[in-house]
């Protein structure tokens, strides 16, 4: 098992949105969480990633208890987290961008090798290399701040709302990049609104609500199941 969340509460000051959270990862799989807005899971993305101490619970990473770590700790360990607000230097090239990225990586071959992976795996990044990132559209500056994420060789990779604020082709674009980094064998955890489309994409998931998970299973079996497809898909 990759990643083991345990009976996982966090929150925030003295509000506690998480209640007893129990999750799973294994090496290479795509997986989903879902839930309608304020159920809690962007809270517990952040909370894995270090953003957030838990109040209880425990979390596993490769067989290692990583619980309370800060998240320049837990990036080393190779977990790495896409906000839903990017934290862009908009300032900044493309190119500047993602070496920030690779922040822990003193080598400088190996920083310049994940480089060319990121470039290879998004020629639409090569192509604006050193165009600034505030004057990107959004689907792009999406694309960025996932390569970013790439840039440290995660073996976990936590996407958060993917898809938000952005119109429906570019939205697509960001899925498909989504794709190509599961062929890669990176694995994926991914919060997203668009219970549809992250129901039609990922292995397995969790549908979280009122801070606490409701029902966990294959996203085939969650999209055909008659509660999911009545309260979150509209059918």
């Amino acid at each position: 098992m990759l990643l083991e969340v345990k009976n996982l509460d966090a929150g925030y000051g003295y509000l506690q949105i998480l209640r007893s959270v129990s999750l799973n990862i294994d090496k290479g799989e795509y997986v989903g969480i879902v839930g309608p807005n304020g159920a809690g899971k962007s809270t517990t993305m952040k909370t894995i990633a270090g953003l957030i101490p838990p109040m209880g619970g425990s979390i596993l990473f490769n067989g290692e208890d990583i619980t309370g770590l800060v998240t320049s700790q837990i990036t080393k360990k190779g977990i790495s987290f896409v906000s839903e607000e990017m934290n862009l230097f908009v300032n900044m090239s493309v190119r500047e961008n993602l070496l920030m990225g690779a922040y822990i990586i003193k080598d400088k071959k190996v920083r310049n090798d994940r480089l060319d992976f990121v470039f290879d795996l998004f020629p639409r990044l090569t192509e604006r290399k050193d165009q600034l990132a505030g004057t990107m559209s959004g689907g792009e500056r999406k694309m960025l701040a996932i390569g970013r994420g790439m840039m440290s060789d995660p073996k976990l990779l936590l996407v958060d709302e993917p898809s938000f604020g952005l119109a429906p082709q570019l939205t697509a674009n960001v899925f498909e990049s989504l794709d190509v980094l599961i062929k890669t064998g990176v694995t994926i955890m991914l919060v997203e609104q668009n219970v549809t489309k992250t129901l039609s994409v990922t292995d397995r998931g969790y549908i979280l609500e009122n801070g606490k998970i409701g029902m966990e299973g294959a996203s085939c079996d969650l999209a055909d199941d008659p509660y999911v497809r009545k309260v979150f898909l509209g059918v």
